[in-house]
C-alpha cells in the first residue's frame, strides 16, 4: 500500500500549491481547459457516478503539453535547442511546445511508436531520431545528445516544472468536479499523478486519488512495495503511452506522500474499457488513457461516490485501434471463434449454418478449411466466428451447438 498520505517527506524537489497556480498562469494561453463530463450510461453500469476528465482532447492529444510548455517556456532565450525521448505523447507536447517558443527540437522515439504518433510529433517542427524498444533506451540517447550537443533535455516526468505543468489538470478538477470522490489518474513514470495529487491534496482534502498502471508495466506499485525505487526488466501491455521501466526518486516522494493507492489492470480489462468509451462515451482514447475507467469498471476503485477518471491521451494508431476492437469485443464476450469439425460430406456445413440460425446468432466469418489441418481424411474443419451478446449468451451458445452433436472447440 502507498504510505498515508500528508507524511512529511524531505526532499527540497517536492512542488507546492504555487508552483502549479505559477504553471497555470503561464500554460494559460497555449492549452485548451478541458471539460468534466458525467457519463451517466457507464454510470449506470458501475453502480456509482462516473465522472471523465478529457484530456484526450487536449492540444497535442494528451495533457504532455501542460509540463512541456511551463519546463520549455522558462528556459533562458540563449537556448536554441531542447531534445526529448517518448513514445509519443511527450513527444509531441515538447515538439509544439518548442515551436511556439521558437526552439528546435529533436525527438529520440522507439523503434515501435505508432507510426500517428511519429508523424503528428514531425508536424509539430520536431526531428525524430529512432533508439532501442522503449522509451527507457530512448531517454538515455537522448541524455547523450544533450550532453554533447548543448541541447537541454526535457524530462517526461522526473522534474518539479513539467509535475508542476501536469498539476494544472489537479486544479481544473478541483473547480468542475467539486463533488468528485476518488479521482482516477493514469500512471507511467509518474509525472501526471504527482502533480494532480499535489493540486488535489491543497485544494481539495477530502478527495481520494488512486494511481493506475497496466499489469504488464506496473513499476510504481513494485517500487511502493519494495519501500524504494525499483524497476521492471521487461513491459508487456499495449498501453504504450504508460510503459515506463522505473518512475523516479520525485515522483515516487510525491505518489507516497498525497496518492491513497496505486492499482494495476489487465489487457483485457484495458480493452473492455476502450469498447465502452467508444459506445457509451464517443470518445477515442488510447490504452494508456483508459487505465483509470478500467479500473473502476473492474471494481478496483472502492466508494459509492462519483469517481473521476482522467482520460489521458487519445492518440491512437487506427491500425492499433481496430485490433484493440477485436480484442476488447472478445474480452467482453462479444464474439467468439468457434472450431468445429465437420464430416466431408454434402449437407455438413448446411446442417451447422440452419443450426446457428435456429439460435437468431449472426454470423461474422466462416472458413471451411480441407488441406493443411488436423481433421481426418474424411472431415473438414470450420473456423466459425458469431456475434454474442455478453459471456454468458458465449457458454449458452457453446452448449446448444454441442446438444446439437457438434464437436467445438472453443478458440476465442
Amino acid at each position: 500500500m502507498a504510505r498515508p498520505r500528508w507524511t512529511p517527506i524531505s526532499l527540497p524537489q517536492m512542488i507546492g500549491l504555487r508552483d502549479i497556480e505559477e504553471a497555470r498562469a503561464r500554460v494559460a494561453s497555449v492549452i485548451r481547459t478541458t471539460h468534466v463530463d458525467r457519463s451517466d450510461s457507464l454510470s449506470r453500469l458501475v453502480g456509482r457516478p462516473v465522472l471523465l476528465k478529457g484530456e484526450h482532447l487536449q492540444r497535442t492529444g494528451s495533457y504532455k503539453i501542460r509540463g512541456a510548455y511551463n519546463f520549455i517556456s522558462r528556459l533562458p532565450d540563449s537556448v536554441q535547442e531542447v531534445v526529448a525521448a517518448s513514445a509519443g505523447n511527450h513527444a509531441q507536447g515538447v515538439a509544439l511546445a518548442a515551436t511556439l517558443t521558437g526552439k528546435r527540437s529533436t525527438i529520440f522515439m522507439p523503434v515501435n511508436a505508432p507510426l500517428p504518433k511519429v508523424e503528428a510529433t514531425r508536424s509539430y517542427g520536431a526531428e525524430v531520431r529512432f533508439e532501442g524498444e522503449a522509451v527507457d533506451d530512448c531517454l538515455a540517447v537522448a541524455s547523450e545528445y544533450a550532453d554533447s550537443t548543448g541541447a537541454i533535455l526535457v524530462p517526461p516526468f522526473d522534474d518539479p516544472l513539467v509535475i508542476a505543468g501536469q498539476g494544472t489538470v489537479g486544479l481544473e478538477i478541483a473547480e468542475q468536479a467539486a463533488d468528485a470522490e476518488v479521482v482516477v489518474v493514469p500512471v507511467g513514470g509518474g509525472g501526471l499523478i504527482s502533480g494532480v495529487a499535489t493540486a488535489l491534496a491543497h485544494t481539495r482534502r477530502s478527495v481520494r486519488v488512486i494511481g493506475v498502471e497496466a499489469a504488464g508495466a506496473a513499476a510504481m506499485r513494485a517500487s511502493l512495495d519494495a519501500g524504494h525505487l525499483a524497476s521492471i526488466d521487461e513491459l508487456h501491455t499495449m498501453a504504450d503511452g504508460i510503459a515506463v521501466k522505473t518512475p523516479s526518486e520525485l515522483t515516487l516522494a510525491h505518489v507516497r506522500a498525497y496518492v491513497d493507492d496505486i492499482v494495476t489492470v489487465t489487457e483485457e480489462q484495458i480493452s473492455q474499457a476502450l469498447i465502452l468509451l467508444l459506445e457509451r462515451a464517443k470518445a477515442v482514447v488510447e490504452p494508456a488513457g483508459a487505465v483509470g475507467l478500467a479500473a473502476i469498471l473492474a471494481g478496483k476503485v472502492p466508494g459509492t461516490g462519483p469517481a473521476l477518471a482522467l482520460l489521458s491521451g487519445g492518440n491512437v494508431d487506427p491500425l492499433l485501434m481496430i485490433k484493440l476492437i477485436d480484442h476488447g469485443l472478445s474480452a467482453a464476450g462479444r464474439y467468439l471463434v468457434l472450431r468445429i469439425v465437420l464430416d466431408d460430406r454434402p449437407g455438413s456445413l448446411a446442417r451447422l449454418t440452419s443450426a446457428v440460425a435456429k439460435m437468431g446468432l449472426n454470423v461474422l466469418e466462416v472458413e471451411h478449411h480441407r488441406a493443411g489441418t488436423h481433421v481426418g481424411v474424411h472431415e473438414v474443419e470450420v473456423l466459425l466466428t458469431l456475434e454474442t451478446r455478453d459471456p454468458d449468451h458465449r457458454d449458452e451458445v457453446v452448449g446448444e451447438l454441442r446438444q446439437y452433436g457438434f464437436g467445438v472447440e472453443l478458440l476465442s
